[in-house]
């Protein structure tokens, strides 16, 4: 059983490479933003809660994320492991989760401010299916359309210069002291995420020691 935590800040790509990691060896992927959806979508208390706080424009609070990990991982579907997306977010969060799980690493995917942000700015949305491309990584085949239905691409609201920085700093703040925490126990690989999709998840495979990616994997 592998149990990893994988952090990095918006833009750095670990959703993609928690997706390919999750699929190759069996773990159960475990995002904090998959879970606030499917608590919205399903109309539970907590989605509630969570829905009020983005509305009024307010971050969902530490308290409220550790509550959704929490449920989630009480619920022991994973078998062969799981790979936690976006938690925790504090020392004290980090320090509570070492108690609980034997954790076998932390994937910290590193990628300079400038390119975070060139990248966020890029991100689009299909309007009316709710796809999404990046036209740094997706371009679609024709300007500003979405390849699927042919819906207009947009830019999300929340996706201005001002609010990433304001995130990334948030970020920074709050995932010092849990990255020196892990580090105190030896766990963190550091990886470059400048680096192609599969170039990220080779090197992510060699630090961890896993069997390397297959050719013409997708």
């Amino acid at each position: 059983m592998n149990k990893y935590v994988i952090m990095g800040v918006q833009g750095s790509g670990k959703g993609t490479q928690a997706k390919i990691l999750a699929k190759d060896f069996d773990l159960v992927h475990i995002s904090v933003g998959d879970l606030f959806r499917w608590n919205i979508q399903n109309h539970t208390k907590l989605g509630a809660r969570v829905k009020r706080t983005v509305a009024a424009g307010e971050l969902v609070t530490d308290e409220v994320v550790a509550e959704i990990v929490g449920r989630r991982l009480s619920q022991h579907d994973w078998n062969y492991g799981f790979i936690l997306d976006g938690f925790p977010r504090n020392g004290a969060q980090a320090e509570f989760f070492l108690e609980s799980y034997d954790i076998d690493a932390v994937i910290n995917i590193d990628v300079p401010y400038e390119i975070v942000m060139h990248r966020v700015l890029s991100r689009r949305y299909c309007s009316r299916c709710g796809l999404d491309y990046n036209l740094f990584l997706h371009r679609p085949e024709v300007a500003n359309t979405c390849d699927v239905c042919g819906g207009e691409l947009v830019s999300r609201q929340d996706d201005t210069e001002e609010a990433i920085r304001s995130r990334l700093d948030d970020f920074h703040e709050k995932t010092r002291p849990v990255l020196d925490i892990f580090a105190r126990k030896e766990l963190i690989v550091t990886v470059d995420g400048t680096q192609s999709i599969d170039e990220v998840q080779q090197s992510i495979r060699q630090q961890l020691h896993l069997p390397a990616q297959e050719s013409g994997h997708n």
